[in-house]
């Protein structure tokens, strides 16, 4: 109940009175007074006028199951939500909860993972009351080989969501990983289970750093915040709900051809590797390249110095810049 009296203030432009909340959900005005006593013990401002109700006046960067659901509009892109105060990684439970059979779209969210993970066993610093640390349950029907490609529709998503709550311009470092000036704000890890050559489900994680002002020594330079990248702290349902619509619109998309070729082109806009040399680090030796764009299968197209042009498949290499991390 508390989440959709929640809902209802948000959609509310203006005041809703006690009795209303009462005969909508069928509670006394007791229920009702503690509901907005929780609310406001939670960090939203509510106003309470006699003879006029409640109003929802703001709030600060909450972060629950009620407000995340109170702020998505989607069809099925987290419309179930799961919320942990801390975990170890969403990643981890939203593969426990594929397991048990949760829906497609079931959406994982922390405010702290004590066990966070990035691409390649790297570890993911996840601190409390700053970032988006979030996966989905996703049961596509496509082929495993397919299967990779939603990390690129799901970078697709987060640099639309972002710009979308913030106006900040992300651009996208392939495959994984979204940038701001050069620095690293978002990864993404993407985990796939199969029975006799079928998809059982997948789960990108995706974890966002949004509001920290510090960065540990060992990534602070190649690491940023929406925060210091934009002197503003963001409200982080806001930006996840952002995203989830995003997700939605592109996966969508992506179901359509089964690959990347209804969004290559808007993909390779904001491909910040594009038309730069990159060290490819492939696992018979390393070299330097062109990066052309991605193509239809989400590779990445470069060209080395003898004109030779390759399709570098995710999974096998990374890709780091030549005079830094882009």
């Amino acid at each position: 109940m508390k989440g959709e009296i929640l809902k209802l203030l948000k959609e509310t432009d203006g005041y809703v009175s006690g009795q209303e909340l009462c005969r909508r959900f069928g509670v006394s005005r007791t229920a009702v007074w503690k509901v907005m006593n929780q609310l406001k013990e939670e960090g939203y401002e509510i106003e309470a006028v006699r003879n006029r109700g409640y109003a929802l006046k703001g709030s600060a960067d909450v972060l629950s199951a009620e407000e995340i659901m109170s702020s998505i509009h989607t069809e099925w892109a987290g419309r179930q939500v799961v919320y942990f105060d801390e975990t170890d990684s969403t990643n981890i439970q939203a593969r426990r909860l594929a397991e048990q059979k949760a829906p497609h779209g079931t959406l994982v969210v922390a405010d702290r993972q004590n066990g966070g993970r990035g691409r390649r066993g790297r570890g993911w610093t996840s601190p409390s009351g700053v970032g988006i640390w979030m996966s989905l349950v996703l049961r596509p029907k496509i082929s495993p080989a397919s299967a990779s490609m939603l990390t690129l529709v799901a970078a697709l998503s987060v640099r639309e969501g972002i710009e979308k709550e913030t106006g900040l311009l992300a651009g996208i470092k392939w495959p994984n990983d979204l940038v701001l000036n050069g620095k690293k704000i978002c990864g993404i890890l993407t985990e796939m289970s199969t029975e006799l050559m079928e998809i059982q489900y997948v789960v990108p994680g995706i974890g966002i750093n949004v509001n920290q002002t510090e960065f540990p020594d060992e990534i602070k330079e190649t690491a940023a915040s929406l925060y210091l990248e934009s002197g503003k702290i963001w409200k982080r349902s806001g930006l996840i709900a952002a995203i989830m619509e995003a997700f939605e619109k592109n996966y969508d998309i992506f179901l359509e051809t089964g690959d990347m070729s209804g969004l290559m082109e808007e993909y390779n806009q904001y491909l910040v590797n594009r038309g730069k040399e990159v060290c490819v680090l492939a696992p018979q030796g390393e070299y330097r390249a062109m990066a052309d764009g991605i193509n239809r299968e989400g590779s990445l197209l470069v060209t080395r110095a003898d004109g030779t042009r390759e399709e570098i498949i995710s999974g096998e290499v990374s890709v780091r810049g030549i005079y830094g991390y882009v």
